[in-house]
């Protein structure tokens, strides 16, 4: 039954949806035309029409399924407010208003989560659906709802729907958002209806982009091509926790009881069991603890040095991984974020504050939607009271506050993917003596103006088989080589993909059992459930306990440490198990009085698990501790004000070390010491006014450039940049004789070196080698070869004024940071592979920004391919425990993802200048801040 208006607002037109179809698409072609023709289509946009789908924000609406009213109260940006009487009503709510707001978005989301986006955008999408049906994200759902999931969990998501459903009943597409209009030009697409399968599946895709270090396996795998073990580990350091410290610092590993416990010494019950064994198969390996996380993994016996199939296998792969449509990051590069929390023994209100900012694509819409859920009355019947971000299409709230507790999120990097070569053998694959038969499945994908097609997936005993996408890599898997610790040959190689997410899990009951947790216990035991992807969890609450957990199923492996591809024909490198939740760090009220958490390590050497082999080397999380050690140890107290010039602090780490040397070099050209002069006394921010900061990143960009991006395979560079580089195994100038010509094959903003902070403490272990090899560079037609670290630096210092003259001027009195560092907001469908009049309908920008890699302001760029943001931090918040109404928060774009919507970008300009919302949560608060109130009628 169609939702009835019951009042005055007169936002939902009583006209058919065919009728008012063909009136939006003849408008569509009338737009066409007057563009054409030159005429400005300011003209267009006063059509009422095009406004149909903008949502109802008062008045009633009289909704099927809902047992009692339930009030939406939106504030001045549009931000929802939801108070109902049962938590099925609240639920259905929930559905139903952020289907009015963003539908198209969940919509592509649940197509590209299902494998299906070709339904939607034709035969350009089947390369991607055919990958994504591969990994099985819809199936591994389906199995979470019928068998994983808690009957109380099923019970929402099937509310949720419902309401999704309700605001979808009798309309068009072109009633629902003004994309599905200009998709009715290519074919006859109709939304369907919402299912439950299709939230959970959502939390496939977070999972996907938050994985771990996926891409570095791949990445040390390639650049075996062209260098040896010992370059490798230069260019994987060692974590340095002499100078960045873990997360966790004072909870101990007791060996003999094999938990954890905190500062106190006092173990404490996470109400986990332990997460299952490792899967099938026969493991022979024994049950190793895998060291501490520190070693470069370039030694792997059986898959890799030099074997052709693994480096043809995984440059194949890359290809179709880079293709994937992003999802909430980069497709897995440059994934990071700040959270920390401080005591109230160090804040202003003598109660916590705690400060979380996701770093990720920079979406339009964003990917998080703010919004409140609150029980008119808190009882059995309705338990939830709480306020935060979610994700549209998924019920509850993933990061936020209820009355009593607060939660943030950052990405733990823990290593929960590896991949296998395969060896393949007729209908099977080798696994230690036997060859075992592939399960295997047929999947039809349906394309918009196309033929169907059908595909075979194959699954091995170490997962779905990634390489079967690729014809030409069956083709090269059929006639590769491998060393010679590797079986023969057989039928070909194959790279197979083990992943935690891949196996039902319990993280949409871990959302609902964290949204009403109402002390540090009951958040543990939500934890538990947190299974994928593992993130860092930071705590406070109103009665002043702060603290961190890591949760996750993180598997333990036989041999190995999941740094590079592994063999899967030996049976040594199966998964043997998961770290028991007990065993996993947490800290509870730690002494120091706060805790950071910016990527680093999460403990140190002393712990007994391999979580990873690449942690994010701590820049971020050092910068972060100094800042409040030096406001704690100057007798001050830390205020909401200052967590927020905190997350703003644009301060260069790797320009307070590169600096100093950069001024000491005797420079002879005017123009390059005119360039040079800009560095003389500044303090290492970056703002986006700053004609410094701008010449900086410029000359470590081409440091960069110099001193390792020329050196790395084609693999790893820019596409397009084309070079004559040295033979395999060497760093330093080569004979011109023996010298060949290669191009890159990667994107712009998929390359390396990426300039993060990995290369900054590559940088650091050989600044004060003059002469190491990585710093030698060869000549070329206008300049002289380099020899040393400070010749290099001149030509880097030479080739950024010559850059920057041709982008921004000659004169470098108009030189800014902004200038090259901007943000353009991008429709992810549309926006990027539509006609251009429909690209200009729902992208926004550009915007100037401060900040860079490896800031605490982390709007980051890769520094192979330029200066333009490729992620950002995608929503801000600061949680005053002390007064939940002064808590802050901010979104990257706005509540709605309907273009020329008052709510589409309308945060975006205080998010750009650092600021923040006020964040409304107690009744009176929200009805003070209150500016358009819908009845939903049962």
């Amino acid at each position: 039954m169609p939702p009835n208006t019951t009042a005055s607002s007169g936002q939902q037109s009583g006209k058919s949806g065919r009728k008012k179809g063909r009136k939006v698409r003849l408008l569509l072609i009338i737009l066409v035309l007057a563009l054409i023709g030159g005429v400005g289509f300011g003209a267009f946009w006063s059509i009422s029409t095009v406004r149909a789908s903008f949502p109802q924000t008062k008045g009633s609406i009289t909704l099927e399924g809902l047992s009692g009213p339930v009030d939406v109260k939106r504030d001045g940006y549009g931000i929802p407010q939801v108070y109902a009487s049962s938590d099925e009503d609240l639920f259905m709510a929930q559905g139903f208003v952020q289907a009015q707001d963003r539908f198209y978005e969940m919509d592509v989301r649940r197509h590209m989560t299902a494998g299906r986006l070709s339904e939607m955008f034709g035969e350009g999408q089947v390369d991607n659906d055919e990958f994504l049906r591969t990994l099985g994200w819809h199936r591994v759902a389906e199995e979470e709802y019928k068998s994983t999931i808690s009957a109380e969990t099923k019970k929402y998501l099937d509310a949720y729907a419902k309401g999704v459903n309700a605001y979808l009943a009798g309309k068009d597409g072109e009633e629902i958002s003004l994309e599905y209009a200009a998709l009715g030009f290519a074919n006859d697409y109709k939304p369907e209806e919402w299912t439950p399968i299709d939230s959970l599946a959502w939390l496939k895709a977070m999972a996907w982009d938050l994985r771990g270090n996926m891409q570095d396996e791949i990445d040390r795998a390639l650049m075996t091509s062209r260098l040896g073990p010992k370059q490798i580990a230069d260019l994987y350091p060692q974590y340095p926790y002499d100078r960045n410290k873990a997360i966790v610092q004072e909870g101990t590993y007791d060996e003999l009881t094999k938990t954890w416990t905190d500062g106190s010494g006092t173990a404490q019950n996470a109400g986990g069991a332990a997460q299952g064994t490792g899967g099938t198969g026969t493991n022979t390996g024994g049950t190793g603890t895998g060291g501490t996380g520190t070693g470069t993994g370039t030694g792997t016996a059986g898959a890799s040095s030099d074997s052709s199939a693994l480096s043809t296998q995984l440059t194949g792969l890359y290809d179709v991984l880079e293709d994937l449509p992003e999802a909430v990051g980069v497709n897995g590069n440059g994934i990071g974020s700040n959270s920390w929390v401080v005591a109230g023994s160090h804040t202003i209100t003598g109660k916590p504050l705690l400060a979380n900012d996701p770093h990720l694509s920079a979406s339009l819409p964003s990917v998080w939607y703010q919004m409140g859920l609150h029980c008119k009355s808190v009882s059995q019947k309705c338990q939830y009271d709480v306020a935060g971000y979610t994700f549209a299409g998924m019920p509850g709230v993933v990061i936020g506050h209820n009355r009593d507790v607060s939660w943030g999120m950052t990405n733990s990097g823990v290593d929960v993917t590896d991949l296998y070569l395969e060896k393949l053998t007729g209908d099977g694959y080798q696994y230690g003596s036997k060859v075992l038969p592939f399960e295997s499945r047929e999947e039809t994908i349906q394309v918009a103006g196309g033929s169907d097609k059908k595909i075979v997936v194959r699954i091995t005993n170490n997962g779905p088989l990634l390489s079967d996408r690729s014809n030409e890599l069956v083709q090269v898997g059929k006639k590769a080589t491998v060393d010679r610790d590797a079986p023969d040959r057989g039928d070909g190689y194959g790279i197979a993909l083990r992943w935690t997410a891949l196996e039902p899990g319990t993280t949409m009951d871990a959302v609902f059992a964290m949204n009403k947790a109402a002390d540090w216990n009951g958040f543990r035991k939500a934890a538990a459930l947190f299974d994928v992807p593992s993130q860092n969890l930071i705590y406070a609450d109103t009665k002043g306990h702060i603290g961190y957990q890591l949760p996750g199923k993180i598997p333990t492996r036989g041999k190995g440490d999941g740094s590079i591809p592994a063999p899967g024909w030996d049976t040594r490198y199966r998964w043997d198990g998961y770290i028991d939740q007990d065993e996993l760090p947490y800290e509870y009220d730690p002494d120091r009085g706060y805790i950071v958490t910016a990527n680093q390590a999460v403990v140190d050497e002393k712990y007994p698990y391999t979580l990873t082999t690449d942690w994010g080397y701590g820049t971020r999380a050092q910068r972060l501790t100094s800042l409040i050690e030096s406001k704690i140890k100057g007798g001050g107290k830390i205020s909401t004000e200052d967590m927020r010039q905190m997350q703003m602090d644009n301060s260069s780490e790797i320009a307070k070390l590169l600096v100093p040397l950069l001024l000491k070099i005797d420079v002879k050209d005017k123009h390059i010491r005119e360039a040079q002069k800009l560095l003389e006394g500044w303090d290492y921010t970056q703002d986006a006014d700053s004609a410094a900061a701008a010449y900086f990143n410029s000359v470590w960009r081409n440091i960069l450039k110099l001193a390792f991006g020329n050196k790395l395979p084609k693999e790893l560079r820019v596409k397009g940049q084309c070079l004559s580089v040295e033979p395999v195994d060497s760093t330093g100038p080569a004979d011109e004789d023996r010298r060949v010509r290669e191009c890159g094959r990667r994107d712009a903003d998929q390359a390396q070196p990426d300039g993060g902070d990995r290369w900054f403490e590559v940088v650091r272990r050989i600044i004060d080698d003059q002469d190491n090899a990585w710093w030698s560079t060869p000549k070329t037609r206008t300049q002289k070869a380099a020899d040393t670290r400070d010749e290099l630096f001149a030509r880097a210092m030479r080739d950024a004024r010559w850059e920057l003259t041709a982008k921004l001027g000659k004169d470098i009195d108009t030189w800014s940071w902004g200038r090259l560092h901007r943000l353009f907001l991008k429709n992810q469908t549309l926006g990027t592979e539509g006609p251009g009049f429909v690209k200009y309908m729902l992208n926004r920008g550009p915007w100037k920004l401060g900040g860079g890699e490896a800031t605490v302001n982390a709007t980051g760029w890769n520094a192979a391919g330029g200066y333009e943001v490729v992620w950002v931090p995608s929503m801000r918040m600061i949680v005053n425990l002390g007064d939940l109404d002064k808590s802050k928060w901010i979104n990257l774009t706005g509540a709605s993802g309907h273009a020329y919507n008052a709510h589409y970008t309308d945060q975006t300009g205080k998010w750009v200048k650092g600021e923040l919302l006020t964040w409304s949560f107690s009744n009176k608060a929200v009805q003070e801040s209150t500016s358009d109130t819908l009845l939903l009628k049962p």
